[in-house]
């Protein structure tokens, strides 16, 4: 009786000390959450819904100007000068313009074969262009096969160079840059450039080169990744609009935007496509969209008071590039995704005091979801998935956009997305995800994790006392928080 006696206190003190703490904590939420947390939570609701609607003018206004170019603007061929390119009987080849391929490529032992490959297939005159593989390689044994690999080509008459440097400053733009620099490339006129794993099509320079020969204005014919885009520079308009930048991670839109701010124009031919490989795995996929956000971010920050104070171009261009290029495509799309839906909605279920109203947390999103997926309709079966995981993957991005802004930590950081290449094949796809799912480190994602036990947190409260009926959402997009805090998803089905 005793020990009973005794396990009653115990237990009944526990229980007493439990309710002493939640109704001090009790106490505590309410004391600060009129004076504190309902203004700071208004405020918030109140900026997330202007950069909603900031976001949804934006993407409705895309959408009407890519309708209408689909439905009456011209094809390419008709609204720029086009012709084939002839051959000259007197000239000979000299009637073609010299061509300058560039590779760069930093330890591609995957891919480097396939990239080489391709860009040697290229018809074109063989007197009139350069295959330039721009190696800045660390693994010497992949340095070695890349040399080797130029050198059977070269040995079957393809006018390819192997050029290394010894240093990777400015990364891939420094390694183009330098490129450019070899007394041979003064010879060219215009220069297309493919990352380590693109495979353009043969036919690719005798597509994109016409447009730039008979169009004097346009300083790059920009081609169709099957999942992005790739293109052929004028090498004037490089050179007049500074040459490549390391300052960003971004150095193509760098140069797109300068060469713009001097009056050169640029066409997207969605008709020519180039075979690429998608990131393989969460953790490439994770530093390439880092790049993506972070490195625009800075660039705004580094180009906003030089595009203000540009002269060559309309007040209207530099609402456009200021407003709608940077600030709302680069910043607010990635910050409104994460605050909004994962931080300022979710908190509302616990301060009730705080509304937002239904078109603002159900039919813009709902509109800017559907305008997204118009583009592409074969995908439709995968919305709900797809807006889990964009959800999921605004957390890294928001925090990449703040690091660009602020031009802190890894604000320059450059890591090359791993390729799998000819490891696409089923027995090396699956070495692979075998390789990465021993990495205990790259499976645990400990913001994603946080975020996930937030929603899960708001979604029960919002069940036990009915606050806002957001449960089912919170529940669902806590989950696929967890899945990839807890490294679930390792491996993507990559495409080439």
């Amino acid at each position: 009786m005793e020990g009973l006696s005794g396990t009653n206190i115990v237990y009944n003190t526990f229980y007493e000390t439990r309710d002493d703490i939640t109704e001090q904590f009790g106490i505590m939420w309410g004391q600060i959450k009129a004076p504190l947390i309902v203004p700071l939570l208004r405020i918030s609701v109140f900026l997330c819904l202007v950069m909603s609607v900031m976001l949804f003018v934006e993407r409705v206004y895309m959408f009407v100007v890519i309708t209408l170019l689909k439905v009456f603007g011209k094809k390419p061929q008709k609204k720029y000068k086009w012709e084939p390119l002839k051959d000259d009987v007197e000239l000979a080849n000299s009637s073609y313009p010299m061509v300058l391929v560039q590779i760069p490529m930093y330890n591609e032992k995957e891919v480097y074969q396939l990239s080489i490959g391709a860009a040697c297939g290229l018809s074109w005159p063989s007197d009139r262009i350069i295959v330039q593989v721009l190696d800045d390689s660390t693994d010497p044994i992949t340095k070695n096969l890349v040399e080797i690999e130029c050198q059977r080509w070269a040995n079957k008459g393809i006018n390819i160079k192997y050029e290394v440097r010894d240093n990777r400053n400015g990364y891939k733009a420094g390694a183009l840059k330098e490129g450019l620099k070899h007394s041979y490339v003064k010879q060219c006129d215009f220069v297309g450039i493919f990352d380590a794993d693109f495979q353009p099509e043969p036919d690719f320079l005798w597509q994109t080169i016409p447009f730039l020969v008979h169009n004097h204005e346009l300083s790059l014919v920009q081609a169709r990744w099957k999942y992005g885009t790739a293109g052929v520079w004028r090498i004037a308009a490089i050179d007049e609009a500074g040459g490549w930048k390391d300052r960003t991670t971004v150095e193509d839109m760098d140069l797109a935007v300068r060469a713009s701010l001097k009056g050169w124009k640029f066409l997207f031919l969605g008709s020519v496509k180039v075979k690429n490989e998608l990131p393989s795995t969460l953790k490439a996929y994770r530093y390439q969209q880092h790049r993506w956000s972070c490195g625009p971010a800075n660039l705004f920050r580094k180009m906003c008071m030089e595009i203000i104070r540009n002269k060559k171009v309309s007040l209207w261009k530099k609402v456009h590039v200021i407003y709608s290029f940077f600030f709302v495509r680069k910043v607010v799309a990635h910050i409104v995704t994460f605050v909004f839906y994962v931080v300022v909605l979710p908190a509302t279920v616990l301060v009730p005091e705080v509304e937002v109203p239904k078109w603002g947390a159900v039919y813009i999103p709902a509109i800017i979801t559907l305008l997204n997926a118009v583009g592409t309709p074969r995908s439709l079966h995968l919305l709900v998935f797809w807006i889990l995981f964009e959800n999921v993957m605004s957390l890294h991005r928001t925090k990449a956009t703040f690091i660009g802004l602020l031009e802190a930590g890894r604000v320059n950081e450059w890591i090359v997305t791993e390729k799998l290449g000819d490891a696409l094949k089923l027995k090396s796809a699956t070495k692979a995800f075998k390789k990465h799912r021993m990495r205990l480190g790259d499976r645990i994602h400990l913001l994603e994790f946080a975020a996930g036990a937030y929603l899960f947190f708001c979604g029960c409260y919002d069940i036990a006392f009915g606050t806002n009926h957001y449960f089912l959402y919170l529940f669902i997009q806590a989950f696929a928080f967890l899945i990839v805090g807890f490294g679930y998803v390792g491996t993507f089905v990559p495409n080439s």
